[in-house]
């Protein structure tokens, strides 16, 4: 650079200078602002103030928190080696001191300064050239140096000008180097979270030992690495979406989105517009744009639960996505594409509700692409004392607390039928948990459902033959058993017996009257 004392020159000159200054400070911010690449950003701007401001040498020294020392991240005039070699403690030399002081220093001719180290060794010939030295610091903070040397003229120039261009670019650095700190903090979290997501949901730590459970395992296993179209099907509670889960984060999908939508929780006039979006304006309310849950799944999963509950209308239009992977928002008409893995589920039996006319055959073709029937609890008996532990001991960190369970206990619990499935188990166990003043949870701590619960009738040899003869009488059975489970389960409450069966409470009523049940009695 051009340095003097006198600061005299004509006002051409100083004028040409400004708008250098002013050129090199907005290219400074430009290139900072471009991306988040630390070293091609910063030596893209030392190559901008060399070029216009007629530096010879420059580095942008940051410090490192570990060492403690200051090492160069880009430089303008060095060669590899020199890059290298320019290393600084805190307080050495004129650059360890600025960091040190936090304040900037000027040399005119670092021939004649004994603290100025040259440790780079880029200077074999020291006199007549000049140095200037500026902190990179932000709210208090050091984070750096820049520096810059040029030939030192007594007649053009002026130190104050260079002072305060390199004091604004400094600022310029300081901000983009803490946000990009920030960035490599964020980025380093969130792959801590998507590996623990991945860890989570991998197959080791879904709870179950059973035969059937791990039938369903393994055709997780098979499935989870391609992209085909999947339906879950089994009763509430047994983790459908938790087998949901797993496909995403076993699969190709797993560091894009996982957007899990219930359709029975949302009203049907507002399914659309959550699936698919709304365009500004498209209606009384809408005042912004607004993306549906396929475009956030863009890339990844979307898990439809409760599939069942989609009106036919809106069945045609997920057809459509299904097909053709393109839909257009609410009130608009341009033409969106998707790149997104479907996993549906249902308590339903879907084929019923086709013949009944209540869902498209054509989708359900779709949709049963790999059907995977999660087994309920009661079928996985031999998986209640694991899956027992498990929420135990989850429960137990929760709430500070080391209960274990009883050998009686658990062999009451293991009889009982779960028509809640997994959901009302895990639900008991935090129950017990909170409600438990022993250390040892034991029967008569059990919820009273679970004690009053008496099993199936023990058959006799003529309803055996019988049943085995009629396969009819014996589904009846299973299925009057099941309803009364459900309704002392649920205190007579229909709408709740009725959400446990997976059917609808015009059905359980239906089915109360063909069976005869005396709900007073219950």
């Amino acid at each position: 650079m051009r340095w003097t004392f006198d600061g005299i020159r004509c006002p051409m000159d100083r004028l040409l200078r400004k708008n250098e200054e002013l050129s090199a400070i907005l290219q400074v911010s430009q290139v900072l602002t471009r991306s988040f690449d630390l070293e091609q950003n910063l030596q893209a701007a030392m190559q901008i103030l060399a070029g216009r401001l007629g530096m010879q040498r420059g580095c942008v020294f940051l410090l490192d928190p570990f060492s403690k020392e200051l090492k160069i991240v880009a430089a303008y005039g060095l060669t590899h080696d020199a890059v290298r070699r320019g290393k600084y403690r805190i307080g050495e030399g004129i650059v360890g001191q600025v960091i040190e002081t936090g304040r900037p220093m000027f040399v005119p001719n670092i021939g004649a300064e004994p603290k100025f180290l040259n440790k780079t060794e880029s200077r074999p010939q020291k006199s007549g050239i000049s140095f200037l030295c500026m902190p990179i610091a932000l709210d208090g903070n050091s984070l750096g140096v820049i520096s810059v040397d040029g030939i030192y003229s007594a007649t053009e120039g002026n130190v104050d000008d260079d002072l305060r261009v390199l004091s604004i670019v400094a600022s310029f650095i300081a901000q983009f180097v803490v946000l990009w700190e920030h960035l490599r903090k964020a980025e380093h979290e969130c792959g801590n979270l998507r590996s623990q997501l991945e860890e989570k949901f991998s197959l080791p730590n879904i709870v179950g030992e059973s035969a059937p459970f791990q039938q369903v395992l393994k055709m997780v296993r098979k499935v989870a690495a391609t992209d085909t179209t999947v339906l879950l099907l089994g009763e509430s509670g047994t983790g459908k979406e938790l087998v949901a889960r797993t496909l995403h984060y076993q699969s190709g999908r797993a560091r894009k989105p996982f957007v899990a939508v219930n359709l029975a929780a949302l009203p049907e006039n507002l399914i659309e517009a959550e699936l698919f979006g709304v365009e500004k304006g498209a209606f009384t309310g809408a005042a912004v744009r607004r993306a549906g849950r396929f475009e956030l799944a863009d890339q990844g999963t979307i898990f439809l639960d409760e599939i069942g509950e989609l009106s036919l209308n809106l069945q045609v239009k997920l057809l459509r996505v299904l097909q053709e992977r393109a839909f257009e928002r609410i009130g608009g008409n341009e033409h969106l594409t998707v790149d997104v893995r479907v996993v549906t589920a249902t308590n339903r039996n879907l084929m019923d509700e086709v013949a009944r006319g209540n869902f498209r055959e054509d989708l359900y073709w779709r949709l049963n692409v790999v059907p995977i029937v999660l087994p309920p609890l009661r079928r996985r008996a031999d998986d209640i004392p694991l899956l027992l532990d498990f929420y135990l001991q989850k429960r137990n960190n929760l709430h500070n607390r080391s209960l274990r369970l009883h050998p009686n206990a658990v062999a009451r619990l293991k009889q009982y039928s779960w028509p809640g499935n997994v959901r009302e188990l895990a639900n008991t166990v935090e129950r017990m948990v909170i409600m438990t003043e022993k250390e040892v949870i034991t029967e008569a701590d059990l919820p009273p459902a679970i004690l009053c619960f008496k099993g199936a009738t023990p058959a006799t040899d003529e309803d055996t033959v019988a049943d085995s003869a009629d396969l009819g009488n014996q589904v009846q059975r299973l299925e009057r058993q099941r309803i009364l489970e459900a309704l002392q389960h649920s205190r007579n409450n229909q709408q709740q017996a009725s959400r446990m069966l997976g059917i609808t409470p015009r059905q359980l009523g239906y089915r109360i009257r063909k069976y005869g049940i005396d709900l007073k009695k219950l």
